[in-house]
């Protein structure tokens, strides 16, 4: 279920980066400038987590999860608001953005067969182009023929400290109040599982445009990435 550049009509921009890096912010503005579908990949991977604690699965049983996979239907159903996120036709959107569903698809996503049934889905959903998607593997897996590839990181004290504030003040749901440094070694721990997957590890393509927003203001990321894909329009 491959696709080439030359069979669509439109781009695909793939965004990857680790977790808390601001993927999604940049997914959902890049979207709304130029007119694209945001796919959230992780809401996909999330969605199934969540179907995994309801038939009480494990989590390291690749064997069920892929069964599971097969026997469920995720859909992402874009508007102007953001993504709907359908599980069996049933909405999610909320119950897939809390901690617990989050940690699950953490170690759902690290299957090697889990990830091909994803790949496959996320492929035939953005094969026509005009979408922005976002990941850990867009452009070295899912597209590694997209036509604009970022790859958007920062260290983990800036991304868990950005988290902890998304916490506070209830931008990102969380089931307890937890300690800044209990946010950063959370998310190192991700960072530890992305990285070091035997399947598509979390790393740059090598074409990819590396934006390091460390020490970098929202909007100097939006206008550098929004450069880049007008760039590649020309």
């Amino acid at each position: 279920m491959s696709t080439t550049i030359s069979h669509r009509s439109r781009l695909v921009i793939a965004i990857d980066g680790p977790a808390g890096a601001g993927k999604s912010t940049l997914a959902i503005y890049l979207a709304k400038r130029f007119g694209f579908l945001n796919l959230e990949t992780g809401a996909m991977y999330r969605a199934l987590a969540l179907k995994a604690i309801e038939n009480d699965v494990d989590f390291d049983d690749e064997s069920m999860l892929l069964t599971l996979a097969h026997r469920s239907r995720i859909q992402l159903d874009p508007g102007p608001g953001g993504n709907r996120v359908l599980l069996d036709t049933m909405d999610v959107t909320q119950r897939v953005r809390e901690p617990d569903v989050a940690a699950a698809a953490s170690r759902v996503s690290v299957h090697p067969a889990v990830r091909e049934w994803m790949v496959a889905l996320q492929r035939a959903m953005g094969g026509a182009g005009g979408v922005v998607m976002e990941g850990r593997d867009i452009g070295t897996k899912v597209f590694p023929d997209a036509d604009v590839k970022i790859f958007l990181d920062a260290a983990p004290e800036v991304r868990g400290s950005r988290r902890f504030q998304q916490t506070a003040d209830g931008t990102v749901p969380a089931q307890q109040p937890e300690a800044e440094a209990d946010v950063v070694r959370e998310l190192r721990e991700r960072d530890e599982r992305d990285r070091n997957r035997a399947n598509s590890p979390l790393r740059p393509a090598e074409d990819a445009v590396i934006i390091d927003s460390t020490s970098m203001p929202l909007e100097a990321v939006l206008a550098c990435a929004e450069e880049i894909v007008l760039s590649r329009m020309k």
